[in-house]
């Protein structure tokens, strides 16, 4: 339909044949194609709405002849008075029309009939049996007290027969009956962002029976969903836990949607991701396996169609980070050993990429690093039909840990403790390049890297430093072959470690990146690479206030131009 007031003539059309149908039979087809096309109602109520608050009542009667039975017929719908916000918007559309100042008995009628619309909406908890009204004034209740308490009483009490389902167990007298569970929550769909209801659906769906199949609507558990990710209702881990656990659709859309917020904010701002990240619950619910290995999955299609893009890499690396310490925070006593989670990685691996690197000693690292090293390179090239599922797998798991690369590129730089660049360090790097290169080109990008480090290290002793001689180090607009894009990000990654470690670096740091950054493309690439290596040294409590200053301040201008 159309998205907005030039479509509305058609629009309006259709609605009405809908409210016709729905209006004249009370089915349990009707009552579901209501429940179906209730956002989509809403959407043209909001939409009408837009219209209508730009015309007087006389221009709304002539451009919408038939509004007066669509909008009776709205108000009599109690699946869309009770949906989300319909009801607070047929308001704003009903008061459209009332004349503030009416010239004729025409006009006076229809601020009448209008009233008595706006009336039956804002008493739609009243009833009219007699008998109900005789009863609540001998109690000494007023409607106004009554209903409100008999719709809580009501849930209470459903979802405490829910939850004797999971008290009792077998003795099917006092259980209630799955199709009963089934009904109640279709008839929850459109009720589901109301907070008088919350109680009720998280216990629908934390109820465990004992049937073979999912009782719960699917169209349930799609609404509560959608209104979690609109945070439209509140509930507890546990209940979105068993969402998530019991129909898969709400966790792959769970998943969607943050890669939709990741790629409509702000790129490569690691601390935003994080608060996404967690505000999802995804970290946390995935310290439950079945959830883990549903949102690893994702991470790795999205890695796949991507080709390795750097934005999906950091976001991977961030739920890492914020899944492990759900994980260390849930278990005090480890519920699922690691390789649940990772069943096609070495264990032995796992447990190594998981240490923290702020627990080691900063002396230390270097030995970490070459250790991972050997441990992947055992993996990927001395087992050439191994049990852990190839380069891939061991590239993927890896990833996960990023920070392992990055800190290797800085020990590169900043270690004195070998004369050469470590082989084990060069490897490390080479292989975080992708998963795609074989040995032979791994090696050939460990020539590229040892060369342009040697000529780094030389620059580093040099009294004096410019952009031009970095760039002539970094081979650089020379007659050489090409080199393969993901060697040349791992050079640009080495250079900026030198600008941020190197005293004469500094001095030339915006000269260099001006230089590099010839395309948005390698922009971004730096933006992310700063905004990375800032967010891990807030993690591991790097103290170098000078390069940090630096890496900021840069941070701040780039983000200024892209």
């Amino acid at each position: 339909m159309a998205q907005d007031s030039v479509g509305l003539p058609s629009d309006f059309q259709f609605w009405m044949r809908k409210l016709s149908v729905w209006d004249q039979a009370s089915t349990l087809e009707t009552q579901q194609d209501t429940c179906l096309h209730l956002p989509q109602f809403q959407e043209f109520l909001r939409q009408l709405y837009e219209a209508l608050k730009e015309m007087d009542s006389n221009a709304i009667i002539e451009r919408f002849p038939t509004i007066g039975q669509l909008l009776a017929k709205t108000c009599w719908n109690p699946f869309i008075l009770a949906y989300d916000e319909s009801q607070k918007i047929l308001i704003w559309c009903l008061c459209c029309l009332i004349k503030k100042d009416p010239q004729n008995s025409g006009e006076s009628k229809l601020n009448s009939w209008t009233r008595g619309l706006l009336s039956h909406i804002l008493s739609t908890f009243r009833s009219d049996i007699k008998e109900v009204d005789l009863f609540t004034q001998v109690l000494g209740y007023a409607p106004t007290d009554y209903y409100p308490g008999l719709l809580k009483n009501m849930v209470l009490s459903l979802v405490s027969e829910l939850r004797e389902n999971h008290l009792n167990g077998f003795n099917t007298q006092r259980r209630m009956a799955p199709e009963r569970v089934r009904s109640l929550s279709r008839v929850c769909v459109p009720l589901v962002t109301l907070p008088d209801f919350e109680p009720l659906v998280e216990a629908l769906l934390t109820y465990h029976g004992h049937e073979p199949q999912e009782v719960l609507w699917p169209e349930f558990c799609d609404a509560v969903n959608e209104a979690f990710l609109l945070k439209k209702i509140s509930l507890p881990m546990s209940a979105i836990l068993c969402l998530w656990l019991r129909h898969l659709p709400s966790l792959e859309n769970t998943m969607l949607h943050l890669f939709e917020k990741l790629i409509s904010s702000e790129r490569n701002f690691l601390k935003r991701i994080e608060c996404f990240m967690k505000d999802s619950l995804l970290p946390a619910a995935a310290c439950h396996p079945a959830i883990f290995r549903v949102v690893d999955e994702m991470f790795r299609y999205a890695l796949l169609e991507t080709d390795g893009a750097l934005e999906v890499l950091a976001t991977l690396q961030v739920f890492t980070r914020c899944f492990v310490e759900a994980l260390e925070k849930e278990n005090k006593q480890l519920k699922f050993a690691f390789k649940t989670y990772f069943p096609y990685a070495s264990p032995s691996l796992v447990m190594v990429l998981l240490q923290h690197p702020q627990d080691i000693p900063q002396g230390l690292w270097h030995q970490a690093l070459k250790h991972i090293s050997e441990m992947l390179k055992e993996v990927v090239e001395d087992q050439t039909h191994g049990s852990y599922g190839g380069p891939f797998e061991s590239w993927f798991l890896f990833v996960h840990f990023g920070g392992w690369a990055d800190m290797a590129a800085e020990q590169l730089l900043t270690s004195e403790a070998e004369a050469e660049a470590p082989e084990a360090l060069l490897w490390l790097l080479a292989f975080s390049c992708g998963p795609g290169a074989g040995r032979q080109q791994r090696a050939q990008t460990m020539v590229e890297v040892k060369a342009v480090l040697s000529c780094l290290m030389k620059l580093l002793r040099s009294p004096t430093l410019s952009a031009r001689d970095l760039q002539a180090a970094a081979g650089e607009g020379g007659e050489g072959a090409p080199r393969p894009p993901a060697c040349q990000q791992l050079i640009r990654r080495l250079l900026l470690n030198f600008l941020l470690w190197a005293p004469g670096g500094h001095a030339i740091a915006r000269e260099v990146i001006t230089l590099m950054a010839q395309t948005d493309a390698i922009m971004h690439e730096i933006i992310g690479f700063l905004d990375q290596t800032l967010y891990r040294w807030d993690r591991l409590c790097v103290e170098a206030p000078r390069s940090r200053k630096l890496a900021q301040e840069l941070l701040a201008e780039l983000r200024g131009q892209a």
